[in-house]
């Protein structure tokens, strides 16, 4: 019990009471007291009771920190702190005094010290209080109680929010009851780590209840949602909730409807619509029904005009002619059919009296004597001017132009002169000798024009090949070509090096094909032609024929024996397209299933169909594809070549369909890609799915590389490549995928992950490819990366799983096991890949093909005659698998010679002639066996 406060009260009641006692006694000696007395007595004024000007508050211990308890008061005297009833040691109190600047009053202020300790050892359902009590000479003052608990937070949360997948527009609900803790938690909600302000946007809502509402769900709002609560001692946060907005589908209009395929009787047309609007996304449902209509049609057959017979000769006429006509109607031209050629009217003369009368008019021959003196006169004087005006303009060149006895012995002189162009007559033509008139350059020396104009390689608009405005061209005398000095033996004019090929063969077979190469370029210049190191190839091909092969790309060019006309050579070449502008735009369903291959140059005038070999990517054991063969303009254009299984006789190409490859019997060079359709949800495409790793990895992160790619050769090698440059190395054999034209994404994850050791930093359970980057088939290297975290730099195994599969569709699963550092195997499969880059690029000659010449010159002899049993080339057409549309090696001189260079074009791998030999055995074609087996190879 403090001690209690000092007894000022009892000294003023007895000062009261002697004033009482004096004034009776006045009172009794008859005075009264106000005439001894003022009325009244300066006297202090009474206190008030103390005043609290500052009360002690609420206050949370954090961790074991102490927490301060302070109180002010006046007027006081005294001021003690009193804790759960009982009275604060006096000891514990820390007391300041000051002056009040306005009242000039004393102001008393306690502060203690509660500890975590003295919170804990009170027992019962009440919290810890302190309250503070203060004395004046008027009483006490007490103030409110101010309670003392300890702050906490539990860790796990009582509910957390969950991932959703909802429609575009619709309600999301995500619910948060943080975990209980003193004082309460406070709630807020991050989107992808961002904080969610619903003042800021008003699409958010949180409830009094902490629970996140999104009043119409837009695809910005596919994110990652976390709660997260704290207080005065921590933070906590939820699991991440995943929320997807997706998008069901919708189709576009109908298109029109498309022209009849058949231009003569039955056929049909068909309109597509697109599931584009909008289109499925991130997993939304697909468009109900089909993408196209088909619908018969007939045309009315095209008649072409035809004439009558000449009616009877007309009686000859003043003029001495008589006439006689025909009329275009045996039948008339109609349905657009072609108009007949030539002319409706005949005339000639005649020989009747009449036209001897009006010679005899001398009138009449005077006349014409006069006009004809007139006519001969201008001409003389025309002639006259002609040469005043010529010599007038080649004045000044006389003395730069030497007489014949120098230019018999001048030798060969080069000469500056622009090529010919369409849009300016006044250039020269490549058939006329250049005009020295037109020259900046002084000519001295004989000038010869080139031999054969023919023989020159017809220049091309391609847009691979840079124009070149001025060419230096060198004119040599056709009878000492071969020993003319600055050509040499297997050099081009352009000075690039020789094609590289294989010569089996000895050094006189080489030296031969080098001459007769020689010879040809002679009289021929030559564009540069483009070239991209492992995308391209090119080489140097005459009558022969011979092969271009683009290593590790499954991409060739076969030049069959007599493509070329005979003692013509032609620099041809094979390239990969990969720039962007060479890419097929999306249309549609329609899917890319080859690189773009340009093969080249345009424009070469060939006696035989040259075979391009391609490879793709499409499932040919799905019957829901329309293949079509596509070209690129000069303008950049994409046309239609042909589509598969609806050529006609006019059809420009052939194409042979296999299980990796397309064959393709070109008559024009140029640039082509192989897409595809799908009319139905079954069509398949095949993917190959490659893990890549970085082959030094000195930090804590580990980033796996998964690529998604089209099954064939060259898209392979474009990542390996790319990959070799960035510093990674393949895990393991890429694996095959089956693509489905369903709409559905490719979805990836991580699992099995040695949680000890590593940790995923992917906040999504998954990634996904969308549908439409996959089918387009016009974006490259489509790849997802998963990083990886170890604790420590001791960690240096990883094992996990990574699983690959369409959504709703087929799927493939990576057991990886890697140890970090050690990654020699992996060059070795990285080599492996690409070992074919060194195998040379072109076949020249006869050592390009597998069947001998002598051996293909007796089958084509044998088979190209038509049998009235069938016992021909489309027998074998059929027994080789290649009667998918006969009349197109029906026009062809020798269809034989077609078949087999399709068939070389299709074994150029395993080069084995008992597949040929047992079609020839089945259509009794014993002799060509005994052929075969005494003058080539089997």
């Amino acid at each position: 019990m403090p001690p209690g406060p000092p007894r000022r009260p009892a000294a003023a009641f007895i000062l009261i009471f002697l004033l009482l006692l004096l004034r009776r006694a006045l009172a009794a000696a008859g005075l009264e007291y106000s005439d001894v007395l003022p009325d009244s007595f300066p006297s202090a004024p009474a206190e008030t009771l103390p005043h609290f000007l500052l009360e002690p508050q609420d206050a949370y211990i954090v961790k074991n920190k102490p927490v301060e308890l302070v109180c002010r008061a006046n007027p006081a005297t005294q001021i003690y702190f009193k804790c759960n009833g009982e009275w604060v040691n006096q000891n514990d109190h820390v007391t300041k005094e000051s002056l009040d600047e306005v009242t000039g009053m004393l102001v008393r202020e306690v502060q203690i010290e509660v500890s975590r300790q003295q919170v804990e050892e009170l027992f019962g359902l009440e919290d810890y209080w302190c309250q503070c009590v203060a004395w004046s000479s008027a009483g006490t003052t007490k103030s409110r109680r101010a309670y003392v608990r300890i702050a906490y937070l539990r860790k796990n949360f009582d509910q957390e929010p969950l991932g959703k997948e909802v429609p575009l527009e619709h309600e999301v609900l995500l619910q948060c009851r943080p975990p209980e803790g003193v004082p309460q938690a406070e709630v807020e909600w991050l989107r992808n780590e961002d904080v969610i302000d619903p003042t800021q946007d008003t699409n958010f809502l949180i409830t009094i209840d902490h629970n996140l509402i999104i009043k119409q769900a837009r695809l910005l709002d596919t994110a990652n949602y976390t709660c997260m609560a704290k207080n005065i001692v921590a933070k906590r946060r939820s699991t991440t909730a995943a929320v997807i907005v997706y998008v069901n589908g919708g189709w576009s209009t109908w298109s029109e409807w498309s022209p009849c395929n058949n231009r003569c009787g039955r056929g049909w047309q068909k309109r597509t619509r697109t599931c584009t609007n909008p289109a499925p996304l991130n997993g939304g449902s697909f468009c109900d029904g089909q993408p196209f209509q088909k619908i018969t049609c007939t045309t009315l057959c095209p008649v072409d005009g035809a004439w009558t017979e000449w009616s009877k000769w007309s009686a000859c006429s003043t003029e001495c002619t008589h006439w006689r006509s025909r009329e275009c109607a045996a039948p008339a031209p109609r349905n657009g059919g072609k108009d007949c050629s030539g002319v409706l009217l005949d005339s000639k003369n005649c020989t009747d009296g009449l036209c001897l009368q009006m010679l005899e008019a001398t009138g009449d021959v005077a006349l014409y004597a006069g006009l004809v003196v007139a006519i001969f006169v201008f001409i003389v004087i025309l002639m006259a001017v002609g040469v005043v005006v010529y010599r007038r303009r080649c004045r000044d060149f006389d003395t730069d132009i030497t007489d014949s006895s120098a230019a018999l012995t001048g030798g060969f002189h080069p000469v500056n002169f622009k090529t010919s162009r369409h849009d300016n007559p006044q250039l020269l033509h490549p058939s006329m000798q250049p005009d020295l008139t037109a020259s900046a350059g002084v000519y001295r020396g004989p000038m010869y024009a080139l031999q054969d104009s023919s023989d020159k390689i017809p220049m091309t608009n391609s847009p691979l090949l840079d124009p070149l405005p001025n060419l230096k061209i060198k004119v040599y005398n056709s009878s000492t070509t071969s020993s003319s000095p600055g050509l040499h033996d297997g050099t081009d004019l352009l000075g690039g090096v020789p094609a590289t090929g294989t010569y089996p063969g000895d050094n006189t077979r080489d030296g031969h094909f080098a001459n007769m190469r020689s010879k040809a370029l002679g009289s021929q210049h030559l564009l540069s032609l483009p070239r991209e190191h492992g995308n391209s190839a090119s080489g140097t091909f005459g009558y022969l024929g011979g092969r271009l092969t683009v290593p590790g790309t499954g991409v060739s060019l076969l030049v069959p024996h007599g493509a070329i006309p005979q003692g013509k050579f032609y620099e041809m070449y094979l390239v990969l397209n990969k720039a962007e502008s060479a890419l097929l735009p999306s249309e549609g369903t329609q899917t890319v299933l080859s690189p773009a291959v340009t093969c080249g140059p345009t424009g070469l005038l060939l006696c035989r169909p040259v075979v391009l070999t391609i490879p793709h990517c499409a499932d040919v054991g799905s019957s829901d594809w329309i293949y079509q063969l596509k070209t690129q303009s000069h303008q950049g254009n994409w046309e239609e070549v042909v589509t598969l299984d609806e050529e006609t006789l006019n059809t420009p190409c052939y194409c042979q369909l296999e299980a990796k490859s397309c064959h393709i019997l070109l008559d024009q060079l140029g640039t082509y890609v192989f897409v595809g359709e799908s009319y139905s949800r079954s069509a398949i495409k095949r993917l190959q799915l490659a893990i890549f790793a970085p082959t030094v990895c000195t930090s804590l992160e580990y980033s796996l590389k998964v690529y998604c790619l089209e099954d064939t050769p060259d898209a392979l090698k474009e990542v390996l490549e790319l990959e070799r440059t960035l510093g990674g190395y393949l895990l393991e054999e890429p694996k095959s995928l089956p693509f489905k034209d369903s709409y559905h994404n490719l979805r990836l994850s991580i699992h099995d992950i040695p949680h000890a050791l590593w940790r995923s930093k992917l906040l999504a359970k998954y990634q996904e490819i969308p549908f439409y980057h996959i089918w387009s088939g016009s974006q490259r290297a489509l790849h997802c990366t998963f990083t990886l975290e170890r604790y420590s730099q001791a960690s240096t195994e990883l094992t996990c799983k990574i699983c690959v599969r369409q959504v709703e569709g087929e799927g493939q699963i990576f057991q990886l096991h890697i140890t970090l550092g050690e990654h020699a195997s992996s060059f070795d499969t990285l080599r492996s890949h690409h070992s074919g880059a060194a195998t040379a690029t072109a076949q020249l000659g006869p050592y390009a093909f597998k069947i001998p010449l002598s051996i293909r010159q007796k089958i084509c002899n044998s088979l190209d005659a038509p049998s009235s049993r069938g016992n021909d080339w489309r027998l074998l057409a059929q027994k080789l698998s290649m009667d998918r549309y006969l009349n197109y090696f029906a026009t062809k001189a020798s269809p034989t010679g077609v078949l087999l260079d399709l068939w070389e074009a299709e074994h150029q791998d395993d080069g084995d002639l008992n597949t040929l030999a047992s079609a020839l055995e089945e259509m009794g074609k014993s002799e060509m066996l005994v052929v075969m087996a005494t003058e080539g190879d089997c």
